[in-house]
C-alpha cells in the first residue's frame, strides 16, 4: 500500500501547553498502527488490531475529506509537542450541522496514559467543539467496564446520562454501555 497523502500546512486545530491537536499526517502511520494494535488499548474499542496497511488506509480516508463533515468521524491526532510524537487520537462525529450534537471518542497509547494528556486533549477538543464548531451537546458512549474512559469523561466535566444493560453484543459477549454528555453551558474552562 502507498504512503497516505500529506495534510496541508494548516492542519493544526489547536495547541495546548503540552500538545498539538491536528490532522493526521503520512508519518503517523507507524505510531498509529503500534498503539492501535496493542490488545490492552483495543480492549474496549471497535477493532481488534491495526496493521500498517490499515493505518495508511485510515489516514488516507481522513485526509481525503474536510474535517468535521456531518455524518462522519473526524479523528484528530494528538501529538506531544516537545517531542513531535503521536501519542493518541480523539474523534468527533456530528450527525448533522442542524442537530449541533456530536459523539466523542478517544484512544491513547498505553505508555502515555495516566499522565494527564488525555484529559488535556479532550477538554481542549470539547472547548473547540463548542466555540469553533458551534455545538450544543457532546456525548460519549463507553463500555461500562472501561473505568479509564468513564473517569476521563467525568474529569472533563461530562455527566452520566444513563446506562444500557446488556445493550450490545461486543467481541463475543453482551456488554452494558454508559452515556456521558456535556452541554455548551455546562463546560468548565480547560
Amino acid at each position: 500500500m502507498s504512503e497516505p497523502r500529506q495534510a496541508d500546512a494548516t492542519d493544526v486545530f489547536l495547541e495546548t501547553p503540552r500538545l498539538s491537536l491536528r490532522r493526521f499526517r503520512a508519518g503517523d502511520a507507524d505510531s498509529f498502527a503500534a498503539y492501535r494494535a496493542d490488545p490492552e488499548v483495543a480492549r474496549y474499542q471497535g477493532w481488534e488490531s491495526c496493521t500498517r496497511d490499515d493505518a495508511v488506509a485510515f489516514i488516507d480516508a481522513q485526509l481525503a475529506r474536510a474535517p468535521f463533515e456531518p455524518g462522519r468521524w473526524t479523528q484528530v491526532a494528538v501529538e506531544l509537542a516537545s517531542e513531535g510524537t503521536l501519542i493518541g487520537d480523539c474523534a468527533l462525529r456530528m450527525e448533522s450541522a442542524a442537530a449541533r450534537q456530536a459523539e466523542l471518542g478517544f484512544t491513547f497509547a498505553r505508555g502515555y496514559q495516566g499522565r494527564g494528556y488525555a484529559t488535556e486533549a479532550v477538554s481542549h477538543l470539547l472547548a473547540y467543539a463548542f466555540a469553533r464548531l458551534g455545538l450544543h451537546r457532546v456525548f460519549a458512549v463507553a463500555d461500562s467496564r472501561n473505568v479509564r474512559a468513564i473517569t476521563l469523561a467525568e474529569r472533563v466535566g461530562m455527566r452520566r446520562e444513563g446506562e444500557f444493560r446488556d445493550a450490545e453484543w461486543f467481541k463475543g459477549e453482551w456488554v452494558s454501555t454508559v452515556v456521558y454528555a456535556v452541554l455548551e453551558t455546562e463546560l468548565r474552562a480547560p
